[in-house]
């Protein structure tokens, strides 16, 4: 434990004399730097969880949180399927689907399409709510109707206006094994924005009756999707169904069919993390080099100190003091600093932009036109917790030095 006298004598050391200045000045560089750094932390990776959480609603604005699939690709009895799914706790919708690859053409070049085969009355519930529909809507879709919906980018690409005519060129399996193609007509009855490149350029919404016609599947889709009330339980819910289905169904979820994003996002805020720990690093460094020549200049009142009973362990708990209050300060300045900003980010950039006249994220670039920022306390508290044990560390060594002085050499001359 601390005693008074040790905590006095370490906060003591802290304020500067006149011989000591430039002793303090790296003191409070070091103190500072510890801020920024944690502050640099906390608000980097509360914009790439930002990022990481626009992405997933981007994501599955067009895809469900999980999917059922029969065994052979067709699910014959999908009513009772979606029934039964539906009546899963947890899960707020579920809707037939047929998916098919193909080509598209308006009036000149072709275009790799994939076609989801939708049904308005389930997928409204399901992501129609989270379409952003530029023209028309999923009503439009009508069976037998023949009307396609379009990805912004893929009608601007095809020269398409509402009331045109499109040609789908559908690869059909037939029963030796080959593919015939099927060349059908449809008239584009709206257009949607999903904000995702993936989607918007190649994604085409026809109703699921006109796609099971085009693949031959009578009244058969080809899978089942459903949305989880809660996004980060689909997982567990996927599981529960595969169990409850059988082996005659597979099941899966948004974390497996669209993993390579998110791993690609946790990478990039593993490095980002490691690049600015160099920060917090160099600023601890900084404090065993003043502690180092704060020791070298309290030599004398080491030796005092020894003299007068303290012993080696109470000369390291008064620089292990000094240090990390210097550390611990930092630290809680910097938490402090990089909360307010990371919570004000969608603040605080828009006013920079309009102050240096630029645009960060320009929306003829880029989807996202602002920076959002989702600030986790667990990121907060863990970066807290790893720059007091880096600022603790980094007193060791001093403290250890200052309690190797040997009392009558250091007075000796005295």
């Amino acid at each position: 434990m601390i005693n008074p006298v040790e905590l006095f004598v370490g906060l003591r050391y802290l304020r500067a004399k006149r011989r000591t200045r430039f002793v303090s000045f790296i003191t409070l560089i070091s103190l500072v730097g510890i801020a920024l750094g944690v502050a640099a932390l906390i608000v980097i990776l509360s914009v790439m969880n930002g990022f990481e959480g626009e992405l997933r609603n981007r994501l599955l604005s067009m895809s469900a949180h999980g999917t059922v699939t029969a065994s052979d690709g067709v699910t014959e009895d999908w009513q009772q399927v979606v029934a039964e799914v539906s009546a899963q706790p947890g899960i707020a919708a579920a809707a037939p689907i047929v998916q098919m690859e193909g080509m598209i053409q308006a009036s000149g070049e072709l275009f790799a399409v994939l076609v989801h085969g939708v049904d308005p009355y389930y997928e409204e519930p399901l992501s129609g709510a989270m379409i952003n529909m530029v023209e028309g809507s999923l009503g439009v879709l009508e069976a037998g109707g023949r009307g396609i919906v379009l990805g912004r980018i893929l009608a601007f690409d095809l020269g398409a206006r509402i009331g045109d005519g499109v040609l789908l060129l559908i690869p059909r399996p037939v029963g030796d094994g080959t593919l015939e193609p099927v060349l059908e007509r449809f008239v584009l009855r709206g257009v949607f924005e999903a904000g995702l490149q993936d989607h918007d350029a190649s994604l085409a919404l026809v109703h699921a009756s006109d796609a099971a016609a085009i693949q031959a599947l009578g009244t058969a889709v080809s899978a089942v999707r459903f949305r989880a009330e809660d996004v980060m339980d689909a997982p567990r819910l996927a599981g529960q169904l595969q169990q409850q289905l059988g082996d005659n169904y597979r099941t899966s979820d948004w974390t497996i069919e669209n993993g390579s994003y998110f791993r690609a996002i946790r990478l990039e805020k593993m490095m980002m993390s490691l690049m600015l720990s160099l920060i917090i690093g160099v600023a601890a460094f900084n404090i065993v080099a003043s502690l180092v020549m704060v020791v070298t200049d309290k030599t004398t009142d080491i030796a005092v100190l020894r003299t007068l009973g303290m012993g080696p362990d109470g000369v390291v708990r008064v620089f292990f003091v000094q240090g990390a209050m210097i550390g611990w300060v930092g630290v809680l300045i910097g938490v402090v600093l990089g909360v307010v900003l990371a919570i004000n980010v969608p603040v605080i950039a828009p006013f920079l932009e309009q102050l240096f006249g630029f645009q960060i994220m320009p929306g003829d670039v880029y989807y996202v036109t602002r920076i959002p920022s989702e600030l986790e306390m667990a990121d907060v508290g863990i970066i807290a917790l790893a720059a007091f044990v880096l600022t603790s560390l980094a007193t060791l060594y001093p403290a250890r030095r200052a309690a190797l002085v040997n009392p009558a050499a250091a007075l000796r001359y005295e």
